[in-house]
């Protein structure tokens, strides 16, 4: 059974390497997120989260955070190729339930054939 935590290594946290990922990555946009995705050379898919101030209360931001990351954790291994992911929330996303998050991420992150 492969490992399911959410360490340091697989967190995007540097200015620089957000700034890359912008600049060189594929944007899609679902309903509540932009999604950006870079293709990385170190082995390991990284994620990143933006959630501006614009979302909502820190509560209300810290909870949207911890829905995607909980995400990320559980389907990390069913991502195609290492690549680091921004995921970018909208403005309107506050009454989103976990499954909400998990069906429109996987729609835009996980490829078809693997479900």
């Amino acid at each position: 059974m492969e490992k399911q935590s959410f360490g340091k290594h697989v967190r995007i946290s540097k200015r620089r390497d957000y700034l890359t990922v912008y600049q060189q990555g594929v944007r899609s946009h679902s309903e509540h997120f932009t999604i950006v995705v870079c293709k990385n050379e170190m082995g390991v898919s990284r994620l990143g989260i933006t959630v501006s101030k614009k979302v909502g209360s820190a509560v209300q931001r810290n909870r949207i955070r911890r829905l995607v990351r909980e995400f990320f954790r559980l389907n990390r291994s069913r991502l195609s190729t290492p690549q680091d992911i921004v995921i970018i929330a909208k403005r309107n996303i506050t009454p989103l339930a976990y499954q909400d998050v998990c069906t429109e991420l996987e729609s835009h992150l996980i490829k078809k054939s693997d479900v």
